[in-house]
């Protein structure tokens, strides 16, 4: 009811000022008018009879030229905000009144009564006597704004562009901003020392990091959405290492200014922004022809990467999609937030139930029969599982078994495992036993018509339990954030661009292959936390300390995508890549299976360690492989995009 009330009085109040206005214009033109008659011979030598029908065609000139403004809608314009837009439609209106005058008096009352000097002269003043109230307005309307923003904070905008510009307006004229911006930087020559809507430009964007350092203003706004990635980045790395400096930037699309105020588009720098690398876009082609029609069940639906998956699943018009979860509150929310996207155009269902349980899982896969299995539930916390390895036997490899059995039973066509680069040579419990999820899925062919496929990737920046959420808390807590190890480095993508992958690696698979995303460049652990400190405006060290807490149980100083035997090959897409892994038969999993089994009824720790050790034979001690890496591990030079991603 008080939104109904707020809209009402908007309503009023624009149609108040919509009146003032015109009654405004309209004493304009009649006191144009009246200067210019007194001047005129008209006025001096005509007698009552004759200034009579004077009045009756400047009542018609008044209509003609009140019609005209109405029909362009020059007073629905908000005039504090009129652009080159409004004027011109100021000017074309006064044209167009004048002109029907002249039809009007020469066809319909077969005389002119106002010279055609005297007419232009009116509508000369009358045009100037307008424009003269507007720009009155604004200047009134700016003269408030600039004593309003007074004690506003000061601020700078990094490009001078249109959206720059765009956004300088909305910070200058929305009431509840807070902002006062100081100086535009800007790469155009022809900008350079110059005004811009009356805020200098300073230097180029180059120049920035170093001016800002002089003037001591500490929020940055980055408005330069058409730029590339590599460019941004260099920008964004440059303005970071400013002492007390907050940056907030634009998203890289044009598309999204169009929807809503420039502000509101504005965010806080994400980590994701200084990894160096553009973001992974695949072509959604191929997976429109995998999942259109299909009915397709998640495993894990609930968590990081199985929520992700079932948003871009969903894009690709599946004909059911099935959200499995042990964790009900997971799997309720992404329920509700598809729903509330698609509402009825979407089969959803969902079912709690855990793949442990073999006799369910082979209910749901008899029930639903699914053309395509996305594997995701897993246990994945590294020292977790170091304390808990029969959890991760349990629910990683034989939750994995009893689900990879019942596809094979019930048909499914292509089964997809969600793996991770800590399978590579693993040195902790949970990547042994996804290492051990991929061999289930190596000895499945030949064996089976489902296409079982594991797609392996990195550390997903913004997953439960990962490094960037927990260094936001502990930076919001007043520190210090905390890393094992200072040498640590990782490969990392984001939720999508491994949803993508997995998504992509549907598409393309045939036969029991292991994928592997180029995932450029890996990050030094220490970087990120001393970045994401300064985006917060605080001086790593100084406001906000980082320590080491020594590494974790199972941890290594630096992941790997890859197996030692690089045997791999390139697919269609350059950013994906198949490693071939030797076969392994039924009967090697069942020996090894049968170790684990053994060890699960020992129920302890230390016999399932060793059983895994015979299971998986690149499973070693983490103390063993960060010895033999060394003291200080360097980043290798950048591959080339044409090469696989190498591992150390």
């Amino acid at each position: 009811m008080i939104s109904v009330e707020i809209v009402e009085r908007a309503l009023e109040m624009k149609f108040y000022r919509s009146l003032v206005l015109f009654a405004c214009d309209s004493v304009i033109l009649l006191c144009a008018t009246a200067f210019c008659l007194f001047f005129s011979h008209w006025f001096h030598d005509g007698s009552i009879g004759r200034m009579a029908y004077l009045a009756v065609h400047l009542l018609v000139l008044y209509l003609c030229v009140t019609a005209a403004q109405l029909l362009l809608r020059t007073y629905s314009s908000l005039w504090r905000y009129a652009e080159s837009r409004e004027y011109l439609s100021l000017l074309v209106a006064a044209f167009l009144g004048m002109l029907a005058y002249e039809i009007v008096a020469r066809t319909v009352m077969k005389d002119v009564a106002i010279p055609f000097i005297t007419l232009t002269a009116i509508g000369g003043l009358w045009v100037l006597g307008m424009l003269l109230l507007r720009f009155t307005y604004r200047v009134y309307r700016g003269h408030i704004g600039y004593q309003r923003g007074s004690h506003k904070v000061p601020a700078a905008i990094v490009g001078a562009g249109a959206a720059g510009i765009q956004l300088l307006e909305e910070l200058t004229n929305n009431q509840e901003s807070k902002f006062k911006v100081q100086c535009f930087f800007d790469d155009d020559p022809g900008k350079f020392h110059k005004m811009v809507h009356g805020v200098p430009v300073r230097g180029t964007i180059d120049e920035a990091a170093a001016k800002l350092r002089l003037m001591g203003i500490e929020n940055v706004f980055v408005a330069i959405p058409s730029v590339n990635e590599d460019r941004r980045h260099e920008i964004l790395q440059a303005i970071s290492k400013l002492e007390h400096v907050r940056i907030s930037t634009l998203p890289s699309t044009l598309e999204l200014i169009d929807r809503k105020p420039m502000r509101g588009q504005l965010r806080e720098v994400q980590i994701e922004d200084l990894l160096g690398r553009a973001p992974v876009v695949l072509d959604p082609a191929p997976v429109d022809a995998f999942l259109e029609g299909k009915v397709v069940l998640v495993t894990g639906g609930g968590g990081s990467i199985g929520s992700e998956l079932c948003r871009q699943i969903v894009k690709h018009d599946p004909r059911k999609l099935i959200i499995v979860d042990i964790y009900e509150n997971n799997a309720y929310d992404i329920q509700q937030e598809l729903l509330y996207r698609y509402g009825g155009r979407l089969d959803l269902t969902v079912e709690i139930a855990s793949v442990r349980d073999a006799r369910r899982v082979r209910q749901l896969m008899n029930k639903y029969r699914p053309n395509v299995v996305f594997h995701a539930a897993a246990h994945k916390h590294v020292p977790l599982m170091e304390t808990s390895p029969q959890e991760a036997i349990r629910n990683n490899v034989f939750g994995t078994l009893n689900v990879v059995r019942a596809a094979h039973e019930y048909g499914v066509e292509k089964f997809l495992l969600i793996s991770t680069d800590k399978a590579v040579n693993p040195t902790s419990v949970m990547g042994a036993s996804k290492r051990l999820c991929e061999m289930i899925l190596q000895s499945m062919k030949g064996h089976s018509g489902t296409d079982f496929v594991a797609v392996r990737f990195g550390n997903v920046l913004g997953s439960n339990g990962s490094v960037v959420p927990l260094f936001k808390r502990q930076i919001a807590a007043g520190g210090p954030v905390t890393v094992t190890d200072k040498r640590i480095i990782r490969y990392f993508m984001t939720i999508p661009e491994a949803a993508q992958l997995v998504l992509q690696a549907g598409a393309q698979a045939r036969k029991n292959e292991l994928f592997v995303l180029n995932m450029g460049q890996p990050v030094k652990i220490l970087d990120l936390a001393e970045n994401l400190v300064r985006l917060s405006g605080l001086v790593p060290y100084r406001d906000i300390d980082i320590v080491e807490t020594g590494l974790r149980p199972g941890e290594k100083l630096y992941e790997e995508l890859l197996i030692a035997s690089r045997d791999i090959e390139k697919t269609e897409n350059s950013e994906i890549f198949i490693e071939r892994q030797p076969a392994i038969t039924p009967q090697e999993l069942e020996q090894k299976l049968a170790l684990l089994t053994q060890a699960l009824e020992k129920d302890d720790p230390k016999a399932i360690r060793a059983a895994l050790h015979q299971a998986v034979p690149t499973f070693h001690e983490p103390e063993e492989v960060n010895r033999e890496q060394g003291a200080e591990v360097e980043i290798p030079p950048q591959q080339n995009s044409q090469q696989c991603p190498v591992g150390v």
